[in-house]
């Protein structure tokens, strides 16, 4: 299969905003997931082609590999977990890196799946602390990576249902294609990953999926472009161009059909490496009937750019929660944490060049437990207002 030629292609790159790229090749790390589609099209479809720049692929085993290679300058940007980069923006579990947080990649599209045993006590008991109590020791469950965003929908998850998540159970990290096996081999109660892995686990009998990540916080951010700051002083017009090239990647995603064709593509080895139609089943927000799953909140790529805009506040919901689970020392000034990290002034500047509107910051949105992230309060009381943190 070919990959579907993009609309209105051209031959040669036409500066749309403030001159040509400064670099023209870049290295772009990945890991193996469903929701690295907008960087495998913006790939196959050589979407940068017409904004000046030629992509390089580069998929790591794991998150900290990942982090590792981009703050060696080893990969120019990356598909990157939200939390993982205020992580090595604030130097917690490895060196302190000043980064960039270029645009919003994908909203929604991960899950917590359970052993079958922890599926079967929890339906039989009704409430997850009666269940784990039925095990007889202590849980563990498996995240992918301790700042990143799987982290931080379990500990809310767990929070939620009243699951002290530090002292209550054992958290472990786990590169996300290894956690099936995990809890295949009894390693594990619990999971919190991106798909297909969820899915892989359900279809293999081994697991059952029990809440996504879009009913925990609706619409929340998940996977973003990131690179290191001094990236973005260096070549600002190749990091405009680069959310160009993004931004049609993720238009070209809502397109019909189109992300059953990505399907297709990720499923090869050396992108993602599990069956296609497996793949498609979640990226489409489908049963395998091809039905759509009631109560699911879809993976969003684009939806005319109200995915991708980086707005700081949700970046200050992060710090909120390293600090509620005892990561960070309170004493930053987290609005000005993430104004300096989230780029959005450079974004609003690249969509511009493409005739993209950039919509206002998100309403205020309520979470599982009933709390609202409402940005315009001090952080510090929202961490107070949780009955269990650390």
């Amino acid at each position: 299969m070919n990959p579907t030629t993009p609309p209105d292609p051209a031959d040669a790159y036409m500066p749309a905003f403030g001159g040509p790229p400064e670099k023209t090749h870049l290295k772009i790390g990945f890991v193996p997931l469903s929701d690295a589609a907008p960087v495998v099209a913006a790939k196959l479809l050589e979407f940068g082609h017409a904004h000046g720049l030629t992509l390089e692929l580069s998929r790591q085993p794991s998150w900290a590999a990942l982090r590792d290679k981009l703050i060696a300058g080893e990969l120019d940007a990356a598909h990157a977990l939200y939390g993982l980069v205020y992580g090595v923006q604030l130097g917690l579990g490895g060196p302190q890196t000043d980064m960039a947080l270029l645009m919003v990649l994908a909203r929604n599209g991960q899950a917590i799946t359970l052993s079958n045993p922890l599926a079967d006590a929890l339906e039989t008991h009704g409430t997850l602390p009666r269940a784990l109590a039925t095990l007889g020791r202590k849980p563990v469950f498996a995240h992918t990576f301790p700042t990143g965003t799987h982290a931080m929908w379990l500990y809310y998850w767990l929070a939620a249902l009243g699951v002290h998540p530090l002292r209550d159970v054992e958290s472990v990290a786990i590169p996300p294609p290894q956690m099936v096996a995990a809890l295949a081999g009894e390693r594990l109660d619990g999971l919190c990953v991106g798909e297909p892995w969820n899915a892989l686990a359900q279809q293999r009998g081994v697991g059952r999926t029990v809440v996504h990540s879009g009913e925990i916080w609706p619409d929340h951010p998940e996977k973003v472009l990131a690179c290191r700051r001094d990236f973005v002083t260096a070549y600002p017009q190749t990091a405009r161009a680069l959310v160009r090239t993004m931004l049609e990647a993720c238009r070209w995603l809502d397109g019909a059909g189109h992300r059953r064709e990505i399907a297709q593509w990720l499923a090869r080895p050396e992108f993602v490496g599990v069956d296609a139609a497996l793949i498609a089943s979640r990226l489409e927000d489908v049963a395998m009937s091809g039905v759509a799953t009631p109560g699911v909140p879809p993976v969003r790529f684009f939806d005319g750019g109200a995915v991708n805009v980086p707005h700081a506040s949700e970046g200050v919901w992060f710090l909120t929660q390293f600090e509620r689970w005892g990561m960070l020392a309170r004493g930053s000034d987290y609005r000005e944490v993430a104004q300096a990290v989230n780029q959005t002034g450079l974004y609003r500047e690249a969509a511009q060049g493409i005739q993209l509107a950039s919509p206002a910051e998100n309403p205020s949105p309520v979470l599982i437990d009933g709390h609202r992230w409402d940005s315009s309060v001090d952080p510090h009381a929202y961490v107070e207002g949780f009955a269990i943190r650390a």
